[in-house]
């Protein structure tokens, strides 16, 4: 299971999965989509909560993993909704470790 997984350390030859490596651990995940932006692959999920205080503290328990995994996330906090996306900026795309903690936001959420 890839949230029981930890984020490895993008070196500089780190190289960025393939498309059939995107496609296969995507099949992993609940309720991700792959999308798009300026050319880079990215992981994205929008969480909704029933008011701004319950999608703050989930904000914040992201927050909280993001700086355990030493891997951080595009974080949008608003009313009652929460979205995060996941990408490796140093290789501009998607590494394992975005689907690591892609999975471990599930579990918290």
């Amino acid at each position: 299971m890839l949230d029981e997984l930890r984020c490895e350390a993008c070196s500089s030859t780190a190289v960025a999965l393939g498309a059939e490596e995107r496609r296969l651990l995507l099949t992993e995940l609940d309720g991700w989509q792959m999308l798009e932006r300026d050319g880079i692959p990215q992981l994205e999920k929008v969480y909704t909560f029933k008011n701004y205080k319950l999608a703050w503290a989930f904000a914040n328990q992201i927050s909280e993993l993001a700086e355990e995994e030493f891997h951080h996330p595009s974080i949008l906090l608003e009313w009652g909704k929460v979205t995060v996306t996941w990408w490796s900026h140093s290789i501009k795309g998607l590494h394992q470790n975005d689907f690591i903690c892609a999975a471990k936001c599930d579990r918290l959420g």
